[in-house]
């Protein structure tokens, strides 16, 4: 299987060195599935006059193919070149380099019909009419598609069969199923349309995020994004008349329609205040999608070399992540900020596995780095076209400030819990839940005498009702609303009885 590419750049590459460098450098050429076009001595043959005459030097005529996309592919290619024959401790120069654009026309598909079906009226007009119709229904058509322009179509559709098995007739029609036939759209390269259509996707996108964003600020902010949306829906109406040279009406309605529909979706008219879209999920999803992209873009152009430069120090990171995961650390943070050890908390092991799950997804932070390195390359950006300017050490220390962003985020998650939890004591309301942690008001029942009860934390009070986080290692462990600290005691000397309330311990209790 032939290695994947998107261009074909041809490069003039001088080699120098002798025949000894010459067979190395053809060698790497075709390793890399670089086709020679030829070769010729340095200043004789058409490059005499052009370059200075050396019987040492030999320049190259090679077609690069390269995945990625045609801006600046001729960069690219000259820096893989450059690369591939550096590794190899080759003197080799890159004299020129040009893109191989052969796809620069989009031919009308068009569909065959029996142009001789029978109508259902004696009215010649009617008659034309209601079959012309129909044949634009599918009605009539018969299983035969061909492409070409609007001169070749009717003929190619006419043709008999190659095997034999059909016969030409000159009842047959066509009808174009896209407009490419009318104007020069035909005529760009398939990469250009597109791009075009890229275009008018992310504005009409573009739209609806500020629309979001503007449902849910105030003020001036509001007002920016409100700006922001209609600025983004004229680039929509502009980038659509744009891909419809000739229609232009036609393809800026198309956009402004795209972009209406991605306004509505934004501010949410058929949904409820409460359950409208707000922006994080929006952030939150945007970014999912383009961290798939880069990576799918990066994982089509890598080699096994990059796999394992790139891939293994990040699958070794998510393992220790993993690892960590498996040791509940949201838990212990949780714990912590409640004044408790983890072991206080007695969480089944499903819940530990679903904190593990949570805190892998803070650490799937770090699939931002290649991500972005993907669309880099993608676009062959000189800091990205080689590898040479994105080293291991700059990839360390980018994944150690993500590690680090990771660990805020997990610090934010389990402190913002551990926060609602103390203020929902503190009002004797129910409080929330945290990866299987779940708190319940208890009435407390002593077995023994009160001033015999082992623990620790403040003086207990049987009348009081406590915030109960289960029993763990042989001890109730306890919240006091009214000291603001926990409070444990020996689970066989108590006996915890569900409450109704944090109000009072009475008939529930």
């Amino acid at each position: 299987m032939g290695k994947v590419y998107d261009q074909r750049v041809l490069t003039l590459i001088e080699v120098r060195g002798g025949a000894r460098d010459w067979a190395e450098a053809e060698q790497v050429f075709e390793g890399h599935g670089w086709p020679v076009i030829g070769h010729h001595v340095c200043g004789e043959g058409p490059l005499q006059g052009v370059l200075d005459p050396d019987p040492s030097s030999r320049v190259y005529e090679v077609e690069v193919r390269l995945p990625g996309a045609l801006h600046n592919c001729e960069r690219g290619a000259s820096r893989r070149a450059q690369k591939a024959l550096r590794r190899a401790r080759l003197e080799t120069y890159v004299r020129r380099a040009e893109p191989l654009v052969r796809d620069r026309e989009m031919l009308t598909e068009w569909q065959a019909y029996d142009a001789s079906s029978p109508s259902i009226t004696r009215f010649p007009r009617l008659r034309h009419a209601v079959r012309r119709f129909a044949s634009r229904l599918g009605r009539h058509d018969i299983r035969v598609r061909v492409i070409g322009t609007r001169g070749e179509a009717p003929g190619l559709a006419r043709m008999p069969s190659t095997s034999g098995g059909g016969v030409a007739s000159t009842a047959v029609s066509v009808r174009p199923l896209d407009g490419r036939w009318r104007g020069t759209v035909r005529y760009w390269p398939e990469e250009e349309t597109e791009r075009r259509k890229d275009r008018v996707i992310g504005w009409s996108m573009a739209v609806g995020m500020a629309a979001v964003f503007a449902a849910g600020a105030t003020g001036g902010v509001r007002g920016f994004w409100v700006v922001l949306a209609a600025l983004a829906g004229v680039a929509a109406v502009l980038s659509g008349a744009r891909l419809f040279r000739e229609g232009r009406a036609a393809g800026a309605g198309m956009a402004a329609a795209a972009a209406g529909a991605m306004l509505l979706l934004g501010l949410g008219p058929l949904q409820s205040a409460d359950q409208s879209w707000s922006g994080q999920p929006v952030l939150v999803s945007t970014g999912i999608v383009a961290v798939v992209a880069g990576l799918w873009l990066l994982m089509r152009q890598w080699s096994w070399a990059e796999w394992a430069a790139w891939v293994v120090p990040l699958v070794a990171s998510l393992a220790g992540a993993t690892l960590l995961a498996s040791g509940s650390v949201l838990h212990s943070l949780y714990a912590d900020r409640l004044s408790l050890s983890p072991g206080d908390l007695d969480v089944p092991p499903i819940w530990q596995v679903v904190s593990a799950v949570k805190l892998l997804t803070f650490l799937s932070l770090a699939l931002v780095l290649p991500a972005w390195w993907g669309f880099a390359r993608h676009r062959h950006h000189s800091y990205a076209g080689t590898g040479e300017g994105f080293n291991v050490a700059i990839y360390a220390l980018l994944l150690i400030a993500i590690l680090a962003g990771v660990a805020t985020l997990a610090l934010h998650s389990a402190g913002r819990a551990a926060e609602r939890t103390i203020a929902a004591a503190a009002r004797g309301e129910e409080a929330p839940s945290y990866f299987g942690v779940e708190p319940k008001w208890v009435c407390v029942e002593p077995a023994e005498p009160v001033e015999r009860l082992s623990g620790e934390g403040p003086r207990f009070d049987p009348k009081r009702p406590y915030l109960s986080f289960g029993v763990a290692q042989g001890m109730a462990v306890l919240w006091d609303r009214a000291a603001g600290e926990p409070l444990k005691l020996t689970a066989r000397q108590v006996r915890l009885i569900p409450a109704e309330s944090g109000a009072v311990c009475g008939a529930g209790g």
